[in-house]
């Protein structure tokens, strides 16, 4: 009998890696999405999904019976669902915090023997974004109902099709200066094949105990040291140029108000407290992962992307 997987919000830029490393594991893949029809249709999965190894099915975290459907007959459930801004009813409650709790209580009604949330470092009660509040509520919303759940918490990742070093390296292509916020902000950016691999092990692993890893790379690095390397990378001349924050609010104020949001107050929030995996914290290494770095992987993809 097959192992059945479900993965919530599997059609995302981390998902796409979670997939391939469960179906190598042996588990038919339940990618579950609200756009099922954009999953028949990629190049990438089509020959798992003409084997059955990957089936794709329409769920979303504010209709929990679609969840039931997916869900039901999965020994295993990850839910990658998360949003870094709000738009109309998608406000970091209703998906961050209560969605997250939606699709675990619904795991814990069909009994699901192994559960992996994905959170983000900056969970926390007390942080200063509505964003990080709202995925500590998330967690803590995972463990009433799942509490043998392991949660694993990633710094930003890169990774051929990010929207961090990518978004970076686009606005070197058309910026002359490229302005720099909080510059000093330190991050550990983490490879998505390593963050993929990281959910796979935890979900496939006998452990039941409760875990919590946070996944870092193996440099520490501030915002303006990454902005550096991407201009490294991709041969462009550009003057950095720091944002003072009162200007940066007043971007950010604007920004946030038209279509796709690029910069929102709630980011500059986030944006002010390091991004870095806690002194003591379950790290990568333990789940005997060596993570790879950000210059031996993100050359490759930045400088294809500078060619174009």
């Amino acid at each position: 009998m097959d192992r059945v997987a479900t993965i919530v919000g599997g059609a995302g830029f981390i998902g796409r890696h979670v997939v391939e490393a469960l179906v190598r594991r042996g588990y038919v893949v339940r990618v579950a999405s609200r756009r099922p029809d954009r999953m028949r249709r990629s190049r990438r999965f089509a020959e798992h999904i003409r084997s059955g190894h990957v089936v794709p099915v329409y769920a979303s975290l504010v209709d929990e019976p679609t969840l039931d459907l997916a869900i039901d007959g999965a020994e295993v459930v990850v839910n990658l669902v998360s949003i870094l801004t709000e738009t109309g009813d998608e406000t970091f409650q209703a998906i961050n915090a209560q969605g997250a709790g939606r699709v675990a209580d619904v795991a814990a009604r069909h009994d699901v023997s192994r559960y992996v949330h994905v959170s983000a470092i900056g969970a926390d009660v007390n942080a200063k974004s509505h964003y990080g509040t709202s995925k500590a509520e998330g967690e803590l919303a995972v463990r009433r109902a799942m509490p043998r759940a392991a949660i694993i918490r990633p710094s930003v990742v890169f990774g051929p099709g990010d929207h961090f070093l990518t978004m970076f390296a686009m606005m070197a292509r058309f910026l002359p200066i490229l302005p720099v916020v909080s510059g000093g902000t330190r991050f550990q950016p983490v490879y998505v094949g390593d963050v993929a691999e990281a959910i796979a092990r935890l979900a496939d692993s006998a452990q039941e105990s409760a875990r919590t890893v946070e996944a870092g790379g193996p440099n520490i690095l501030t915002m303006r040291e990454i902005m550096r390397f991407v201009l490294d990378q991709t041969g462009r001349q550009r003057r950095l140029f720091d944002l003072p924050m009162p200007l940066a609010r007043l971007q950010a104020t604007v920004l946030e108000r038209l279509p796709g949001k690029l910069l929102t107050n709630d980011q500059l929030n986030m944006m002010r407290t390091d991004n870095i995996v806690s002194p003591g914290a379950m790290t990568l290494q333990e789940l005997e992962i060596r993570p790879s770095s950000l210059s031996a992987v993100a050359p490759r993809y930045l400088r294809r992307k500078s060619s174009r």
